[in-house]
């Protein structure tokens, strides 16, 4: 039998990969925070499965020192709690549902505004 994932952070992270692109499975590392943790550890990018259980362990060290998963959602969905507390610009653009960094609202912005609605068109009275 054989182990079918690794787990670091909390995540379950594929064996079948390489260590950089498994890294990035874990929700706040990304491509270059994947990278910089290989370079700190000095680690070869091999596969997940060829990996020694002391070398997991050296691994999941250095992930634990960053704000992964649980913590970092949390702290994002506090700041944009606070935003809407004081209810600034950003903060009611949140509420609202609406994209809060400046852009067009015209055309685009379907991710946040959700399904277009269509407004049916007024009969015409009768002469």
């Amino acid at each position: 039998m054989s182990i079918r994932c690794a787990r670091v952070g909390g995540v379950e992270i594929p064996n079948n990969k390489r260590v950089e692109f498994s890294l990035q499975y874990i929700h706040g590392i990304g491509r270059s925070r994947s990278c910089q943790i290989m370079f700190d550890l000095s680690m070869e990018n091999k596969y997940i499965k060829e990996l020694s259980e002391e070398e997991l362990t050296i691994l999941r060290e250095e992930v634990s020192k960053y704000m992964i998963e649980g913590d970092l959602r949390r702290f994002n969905a506090m700041a944009i709690q606070r935003l809407k507390e004081i209810q600034c610009y950003r903060g009611m653009r949140h509420i609202q549902g609406l994209p809060c960094r400046g852009q067009r609202t015209k055309n685009n912005c379907r991710t946040l505004k959700g399904k277009r609605v269509s407004i049916p068109s007024k009969k015409k009275a009768p002469r």
